[in-house]
């Protein structure tokens, strides 16, 4: 999380993920359902993180079983950047999530995760609150 998602360091990848990775579960992001390469995967964090170059994931708990590691995190940051169609609106996010990491040899091979994405469009100011 660290490397990866809060730095950004997509070259982090290739020490981490295994060759392929599988989105098997994320709910209203674009990427829901689809088999990764690692290129692929760099692609993803490098279009997530330039909507919200700041964005920091504060891991609130993590518990690990067998080939999986659940945590719960605190997402934040500020779109700067265009998310896909839509322009920057300079709004500060902070919502909540989990993920279930899968692991297959001492690689992380995919996520099943669940966030708040009804809060993010609130808080950008593209839905009711």
């Amino acid at each position: 999380m660290e490397l990866v998602w809060n730095r950004g360091d997509a070259a982090a990848v290739d020490r981490f993920l295994a060759d392929e990775y599988v989105i098997h579960s994320d709910p209203g992001d674009s990427w829901d359902g689809a088999t990764l390469s690692r290129e692929g995967f760099k692609e993803r964090l490098l279009t997530s993180r330039a909507a919200f170059p700041d964005l920091r994931f504060e891991i609130a708990e993590t518990i690990a079983e067998g080939d999986r590691v659940a945590i719960a995190w605190r997402m934040v940051g500020t779109q700067t950047g265009p998310m896909g169609p839509l322009p920057p609106t300079g709004r500060s996010i902070a919502v909540q999530g989990m993920t279930v990491y899968y692991f297959r040899s001492g690689r992380i091979a995919g996520h099943r995760q669940v966030v708040d994405r009804l809060a993010v469009a609130q808080q950008l100011g593209l839905a009711p609150a």
